[in-house]
């Protein structure tokens, strides 16, 4: 494995977020030894038990930058969408420090589904076809001309809400009124009417210095709030890592994907170094991608990055100095399942501040842990909820029937008033590829 181009042999790292996804990725960073000081801004009570937690505006260039020249950080990791879109990556790079991230140009991939959709053109990446609208009427006509089932998506960013598949002309309707309505804010000023696509769903999380494409495990989240894939989306109810169903040919048409996306992008002068997720459909054509994200998934990341054997630090700075293609992936053999639990009422309204118990019971089950996302300790030290999905309960096994029982198993130890959860993450792959077929 390469040594890290640095002149200390530990740095401080600075990683921005304060979901699940920020718990697991600073779990694998502060346990590097390459990692000196870890702070996480802002934060949660999961991630206050592996670095430190600062109050932060994530989102605004200048604050970080200059907390993390001050505290000597030599490199820079950004967790979710927004910060990207804001532009943190590049006011990062501006300052002479490493950053893991996609500058703001590359990041309007996530930030612009219709700019997503022209990059798939140049790229000649295979998805699902669509029109644009920035007009309800317009959006409207086009949805009864199409006729359902299709799907209606926000164009900007809605934290994994915005996109609505529409069964009914009726459905559509509605989808498109709310985005038009300002369900999401800004980001349904412009509406994208897709054809549905039919077959399971696949993420492919990458590593990329815009040169070299690193590939991760296949992972499949469960996006519907319901069992059984009914329901509102979600951002991620659960997820596992392999994924059985899906072949070597489909996941090298995948990876080719987003190697010719990454060519795409760098040929036309956008500079992305950080994680390519593709959210991908597999078609009885092959795979389409259905979107890009630029950022590691949620609740993705939480059975990821549990099986990478690779150095995170080390991948990361190289990510961030353009030398990828020094380093190769490895893997733990075992299979990981996570479930997410939820605050009743999510994705819609719910209570916040619920005591929750159990956590370090669930924690103490052999090859399980548990990624805290909604959380905030109050000051009697006590652990609260503090958003709609409040925690990842992940848990690896030597197959995936043991993994998915650990996972479950674990998540009956916590509690909290109005826990829910799906009991069915994981069912459908077990039955196999046909299980896809049955609806």
């Amino acid at each position: 494995m390469s040594e890290i181009s640095s002149p200390v042999s530990a740095i401080n790292i600075l990683l921005l977020g304060n979901g699940g996804r920020e718990h697991a990725l600073a779990q694998a960073l502060a346990g590097s030894p390459h990692c000196a000081k870890l702070f996480i801004a802002p934060g949660n009570g999961g991630t206050a038990t592996v670095g430190t937690n600062v109050a932060l505006d994530a989102c605004n260039p200048a604050q970080v930058v200059d907390f993390a020249v001050k505290h000597n950080c030599g490199l820079v990791v950004i967790g979710p969408e927004a910060p990207l879109v804001a532009g943190v990556a590049d006011a990062v790079r501006a300052a002479g420090i490493p950053c893991f991230g996609p500058n703001a140009e590359a990041a309007a991939l996530e930030g612009s589904k219709t700019f997503c959709k022209e990059i798939m053109g140049l790229a000649g990446v295979p998805t699902a076809k669509y029109a644009s609208f920035t007009s309800e009427d317009e959006a409207i006509a086009y949805a009864e001309r199409l006729g359902a089932p299709m799907v209606v998506k926000a164009d900007g960013l809605a934290a994994g809400k915005g996109v609505v598949v529409a069964q009914t002309f009726e459905e559509a309707l509605a989808a498109v009124r709310a985005c038009f309505a300002g369900e999401f804010g800004a980001a349904g000023a412009t509406v994208l009417i897709e054809e549905m696509l039919t077959g399971p769903e696949c993420s492919l999380l990458a590593f990329t210095d815009g040169v070299t494409v690193r590939a991760m495990s296949p992972s499949q989240d469960h996006k519907r709030a319901l069992e059984q894939d009914k329901g509102p989306n979600t951002g991620g109810m659960g997820a596992y890592s392999p994924v059985p169903i899906v072949t070597d040919d489909e996941h090298q048409a995948m990876v080719a994907m987003m190697e010719k996306t990454i060519q795409t992008l760098t040929k036309n002068g956008i500079d992305f170094r950080g994680c390519l997720f593709g959210g991908f459909m597999l078609t009885p054509e092959g795979p389409k991608v259905l979107e890009f994200n630029v950022r590691f998934g949620d609740p993705e990341t939480q059975v990821v990055i549990p099986r990478l054997t690779t150095d995170l630090v080390e991948l990361m700075l190289a990510v961030a100095q353009q030398r990828l293609s020094e380093l190769e992936l490895s893997w733990r053999d075992e299979w990981a399942v996570t479930v997410v639990l939820t605050s009743a009422g999510y994705p819609g309204s719910y209570e916040i501040g619920k005591i929750i118990t159990g956590i370090d019971e669930a924690s103490a089950l052999s090859q399980v842990t548990v990624y805290q996302a909604g959380t905030t300790l109050d000051d009697e030290g006590n652990v609260r909820t503090a958003g709609g999905r409040v925690m990842a309960v992940t848990a690896l096994g030597t197959s995936f029937e043991e993994a998915r029982e650990r996972s479950y198993a674990a998540c009956d130890c916590i509690q909290f008033e109005g826990k829910t959860l799906r009991r069915d993450i994981g069912l459908r792959a077990l039955r196999g590829r046909s299980a896809w077929d049955e609806n």
